[in-house]
């Protein structure tokens, strides 16, 4: 069982080794607003609990468990930011929308989220008609 902390460091991590190459403690400390202390402790548990490897002064690398997991995490993350853009949610809004959220939904509901975001862009029209509906309820003249 993950904590919403514990998500959003295996979130960090993956891009950091995905972007990067790597991703070291200071990084992942400046990119979470935390202290590198704080990310030793988690890095620990996140490697007892099988996501990584951590050797101190070496860095760290993922786990094949790892790898999916931040994997998982990074697509639920855009996933959510896609429909929320979709729907309509002002772009200035929709990240900090989508970190308010991202942990208190089940892999069900990311599922059903992900087979309404496939049915609009299957078919912009139907963007554009759900923008439309948007539009005349904000705007009852419409």
């Amino acid at each position: 069982m993950t904590t919403p902390s514990m998500e959003d460091y295996m979130e960090q991590i993956y891009l950091l080794i995905h972007n990067k190459g790597y991703a070291r403690v200071s990084e992942i400390a400046e990119n979470l607003s935390v202290q590198p202390s704080s990310v030793t402790k988690m890095v620990q548990k996140l490697g007892e609990d099988g996501y990584l490897v951590y050797e101190k002064y070496r860095g760290l690398t993922l786990t094949q468990k790892g790898e999916k997991f931040g994997h998982l995490l990074v697509y639920r993350h855009d996933l959510l930011e896609e429909f929320l853009e979709i729907v309509g949610v002002h772009e200035d809004k929709i990240y900090e929308d989508v970190e308010g959220i991202e942990h208190h939904l089940s892999w069900e509901a990311i599922e059903r989220i992900g087979d309404l975001v496939q049915y609009f862009k299957n078919d912009n029209q139907r963007i554009t008609e759900l923008r439309k509906l948007k539009n005349s309820v904000e705007d009852p003249s419409n």
